[in-house]
């Protein structure tokens, strides 16, 4: 199971140097790869009145795709998007940014997809929120072709290409994509389609459940379950036994992926992060592998 983290994106703050030394550090511990959220604008809670949101416009994120052709220079973690609201971004930009990212990191990219729930965000990106679903799956076999043909043709619900492609091609052809999942449709939407996918629930019944879909449709597809990877997340408490137990339970069902997320444990700057992550990394026996 590869370990790696989710970058504390609403709490790191603005600063560069910040970036770095999480980027760096997260390396020099042990861990795998770096996992990055995405949202583009945030929801101003003066004008939406009774916002429920978990992010509003004060929260900080940093474009993963930006960041990632940052850290791909800084670091050799495997660069994650968990995940990137596809369907409100233009295939054909994303085809090109994922590519290029994956050629400077040298094929260390994991294109994380989902649907996102914001409609704000949907019509500050000029897309629409309704069609979000179909306009996804379309998307997925518009930019494997993308990355690995060199001109192609292609007309859609909600693309069309004629006789272009990308140069350069990324390293990976195609690049991995994984879907985030929390829904019987999503489940199925990833087995079907996905090389790994994100669940939102912890190791049990939901899980197993949730795995049952997604096999299915991976079966019913005439694709092997075998093949598609699971990454589970841990939350970060101040227990090193708790994540310990947590990183076991998530191994035994299956994961071949797992990532330690400390944003929300109320630890501050970036060295109250990185002090998280090294107690952890301890737990999971990091410097030892």
């Amino acid at each position: 199971m590869r370990i790696g983290v989710v970058f504390p994106q609403t709490e790191i703050g603005a600063d560069a140097g910040a970036v770095r030394a999480y980027g760096q550090a997260a390396e020099a511990l042990g861990y795998r790869h770096v996992m990055a959220y995405d949202h583009v604008v945030g929801a101003d809670p003066e004008v939406h009145r009774g916002w429920r949101g978990p992010y509003d416009v004060s929260s900080t994120f940093h474009e993963p795709m930006v960041l990632f052709g940052y850290l791909a220079a800084l670091t050799s973690l495997e660069l994650v998007t968990a995940i990137i609201i596809l369907p409100q971004r233009q295939t054909a930009l994303v085809a090109k940014q994922a590519a290029e990212v994956d050629l400077l990191s040298e094929g260390r990219l994991r294109l994380g997809v989902g649907l996102g729930w914001n409609q704000v965000e949907y019509e500050a990106l000029g897309q629409d929120f309704g069609t979000r679903g179909s306009r996804m799956e379309e998307q997925v076999g518009l930019l494997r072709r993308l990355w690995t043909e060199p001109s192609i043709t292609f007309e859609g619900a909600f693309d069309r290409v004629t006789g272009a492609g990308l140069a350069p091609l990324p390293v990976q052809r195609p690049i991995p994509v994984w879907f985030g999942a929390q829904s019987p449709r999503a489940y199925r939407r990833a087995g079907r389609l996905g090389d790994g996918w994100f669940p939102q629930v912890s190791p049990g019944p939901e899980l197993e459940e949730a795995k049952a879909i997604v096999e299915g449709a991976a079966v019913e597809a005439g694709r092997d379950p075998g093949s598609l990877g699971m990454e589970g997340r841990v939350g970060w408490t101040g227990s090193q036994e708790a994540l310990a137990e947590l990183a076991g339970r998530w191994r035994e069902a299956g994961a071949t992926h797992l990532a330690v997320n400390t944003m929300g444990a109320g630890l501050g700057s970036v060295d109250g992060h990185l002090a998280a992550l090294e107690s952890a990394a301890e737990a999971l026996g990091l410097r030892n592998d």
